[in-house]
């Protein structure tokens, strides 16, 4: 059997943080996902899907990502029941997300220039590198006539490499 699903959207509120009595996070928010075909009147039309993420990818979610972030999802749907206030039976479909992605640098449509990109979610970590130095960098070293060559310091120098198994991240 195979429940696997990945989107990618943009937040349409703030993500809800709450608490269970035994201490894990869990946040909630609705992704807003294009379709990829136009309907008769040639408007593009959106597909809104629930999302979940649990523990601490779901306080990065809360700290990190606001109404109109762009976001990758990556998980499994998942449908549960519970009994309504009315006492009719109200049914749940929503997507359980093993990691969220942050495609966008977090200050993106506040100042127009990030300050990073990240992932969390699935034990990953953000990228440490600034998004708006990195792209400062690279625009400087393309007009000093900088080569990706540049970035390797082992790159044709013959000599083996002395590396014990406890460096290697695999």
């Amino acid at each position: 059997m195979m429940n696997r699903v990945v989107l990618v959207g943009r937040l349409t509120k703030d993500p809800e943080l709450r608490y269970t009595p035994s201490g894990a996070a869990v946040a909630t928010f609705t992704l807003a996902v294009n379709r990829t075909f136009t309907n008769q009147q040639g408007e593009r039309e959106a597909d809104f899907i629930n999302c979940v993420v649990w523990r601490r990818p779901a306080e990065n979610v809360a700290n990190f990502l606001k109404k109109g972030s762009l976001a990758g999802v990556d998980g499994r749907i998942q449908t549960r029941n519970y009994e309504g206030q009315d006492g009719k039976r109200v049914y749940v479909t929503e997507v359980v997300a093993d990691s969220v992605q942050f495609l966008e640098p977090r200050n993106a449509s506040a100042s127009g220039r990030g300050d990073e990109m990240g992932s969390f979610g699935g034990g990953q970590r953000p990228q440490e590198a600034p998004f708006g130095q990195q792209n400062q960098r690279n625009n400087d070293n393309r007009q000093s006539g900088y080569t990706k060559m540049d970035d390797d310091p082992f790159a044709n120098d013959g000599q083996t490499i002395d590396i014990s198994d406890d460096d290697l991240p695999f």
